[in-house]
């Protein structure tokens, strides 16, 4: 395992987020985070990454502690968040000042990734729009050869051919031993790539599953009219009728669409905990 965490506590205050929140997660994944507004995705990273530090359960990343960020774990770790500065220099310049704190920073690649995103290599950041100054820092994070990248949102800013540059580059960089978290809103751009899908609730993992043992478990089928209650975990309204999330009986996978499968797992909770702890036991 390379993130392991038991009963995590963590308040803003008097206000509490996460209560005896657990997870484990594996090396060689692309982890979706998904989670309403508020509910910690940003907060959970930035614990990951050691710049918050828990009242309760800390994690273990790699064998250590994120909150003592010793310099064996920071060398392993990437964070490229939703809202960022950069500093008035080139990408190359960037490079010199950072790139030594990562023992296994690839240049090449990073070369590479500046004339995929099309970026000027001695443009000043500060002066870049925000779309080009996201796709330096998934360039520069994608070439350090990190084991643990975590990324806050980061096709937001991105235009559609960006988007899927980004996920080429994303998945010609998945390794055995390297661990990628997203946390997204954008459910739709990343699909293709996330897989194990978690989900936070209410302080909470509410669900940690991978994209095989989804297709196992539930199904996707379209009706013509509403469907009763005992006909399935969730259903949605669409211009053909009605997109009907159900236990899967027939052993055959259907495409499972990653914001379905949230509002299933956020609407009828109980239902879809109950199929797979179900499907656990036999």
């Amino acid at each position: 395992k390379m993130i392991e965490i038991n009963t995590l506590s963590f308040s803003y205050g008097r206000k509490e987020l996460f209560s005896q929140l657990s997870l484990a997660l594996h090396s060689g994944n692309i982890c979706g985070l998904l989670g309403k507004n508020g509910a910690g995705k940003t907060t959970f990273l930035k614990l990951l990454a050691g710049l918050l530090f828990p009242q309760g359960g800390n994690p273990l990343i790699l064998g250590e502690r994120p909150a003592d960020r010793s310099p064996r774990f920071l060398q392993e770790l990437v964070l490229l968040p939703e809202e960022f500065s950069l500093p008035p220099v080139s990408p190359l310049q960037y490079q010199k000042l950072y790139a030594p704190f990562y023992p296994r920073f690839n240049p090449q690649l990073f070369s590479d990734y500046l004339n995929e995103f099309e970026l000027d290599p001695n443009q000043k950041l500060d002066q870049s729009s925000f779309g080009q100054k996201k796709k330096f820092l998934l360039a520069f994070g994608l070439s350090t050869d990190c084991k643990l990248t975590l990324l806050d949102e980061p096709t937001n800013g991105l235009d559609i051919p960006s988007k899927r540059q980004f996920r080429k580059a994303l998945a010609s960089v998945l390794t055995e031993d390297r661990l990628f978290i997203i946390a997204t809103h954008q459910a739709r751009d990343l699909e293709s790539l996330i897989d194990p899908v978690v989900i936070l609730d209410e302080g909470q993992v509410i669900f940690n599953h991978s994209l095989l043992e989804i297709s196992k478990r539930l199904t996707v089928r379209m009706e013509a009219k509403s469907p009763g209650l005992s006909e399935g975990i969730y259903s949605e309204k669409t211009l053909e009728g009605y997109l009907v999330v159900a236990e899967n009986t027939t052993a055959q996978e259907t495409h499972m669409d990653l914001e379905l499968l949230f509002n299933a797992v956020i609407q009828n909770r109980e239902a879809v905990s109950s199929l797979f702890q179900q499907e656990d036991a036999k």
